[in-house]
């Protein structure tokens, strides 16, 4: 009767857990990519569906984050927020290369590559994880009385102090695209940020967050990421989760 107790309570605790779509125990993500794209940007549809294949894999926290630069060549891009302009503009100077175009994507906060270019993106991974510091951070995500319970485990070893942030996701939104150079199509862009929530300083030490879903109808997952440095100087991820709450 213990030994069916033991079953019973795995049991349950796995359905909890593929209830709001986290990964699997023990299957710490290898990724975070952020893909930085326009609606304007004739370039960008093939990145977008890559990205979106990224975003059926659970190894990989995959994220769009459309920008507002290329508004002016005729049609303004109805999912961008101009800090994600000023996110890929801190990236680039945190780099040192200055790139920022569209389709880009920016791997685990230290490299990036064209947001189409699969292998490059494959490629960028394996070399973004040859820092050791790369998602070693264990991040876990559980629902509970209407709420996002976020627990951030204690480092290992000395590890660089960072930011916890909670990204509010619309996992599929099409848009019919009425002007500029992708007229006349519709377009699905995965996992968009929709709202971004700094939860606070992390230096070393656990911490534990909670957050109201009704705070977030509009978002149907929610991704959170525990970067070093700061906003305006993002640096390596540290560690990453995500889980449908929808």
């Amino acid at each position: 009767m213990d030994r069916l107790r033991v079953v019973l309570s795995a049991l349950s605790a796995a359905v909890a857990c593929l209830a709001i779509g986290v990964l699997p125990a023990g299957a710490e993500p290898r990724a975070v990519v952020e893909l930085f794209t326009s609606q304007g940007c004739s370039s960008c549809p093939p990145a977008d569906r890559l990205l979106g294949e990224l975003a059926h894999d659970p190894s990989i926290v995959a994220m769009s984050l459309p920008i507002d630069y290329w508004d002016y060549i005729g049609w303004k891009d109805t999912l961008a927020k101009p800090r994600h302009a000023a996110r890929q503009r801190f990236y680039a100077k945190t780099r040192g290369d200055g790139d920022v175009f569209t389709p880009q994507v920016v791997i685990n906060g230290i490299t990036h590559a064209i947001g189409s270019d699969k292998g490059a993106i494959e490629q960028a991974i394996a070399q973004s994880r040859r820092d050791g510091a790369t998602l070693s951070l264990p991040v876990k995500l559980s629902l509970a009385d209407g709420k996002l319970n976020v627990d951030v485990l204690a480092a290992d070893a000395e590890s660089p102090s960072g930011e916890v942030w909670l990204c509010a996701l619309g996992k599929a939104i099409p848009v019919a695209i009425g002007r500029g150079e992708n007229t006349g199509h519709t377009v699905t862009y995965h996992n968009v940020v929709r709202r971004w929530l700094k939860l606070g300083d992390w230096t070393g030490a656990a911490r534990t967050f909670s957050v109201p879903l009704a705070d977030f109808e509009a978002a149907d997952a929610m991704a959170v990421i525990v970067q070093s440095g700061t906003g305006d100087r993002p640096g390596t991820m540290l560690g990453a989760a995500l889980a449908s709450v929808r």
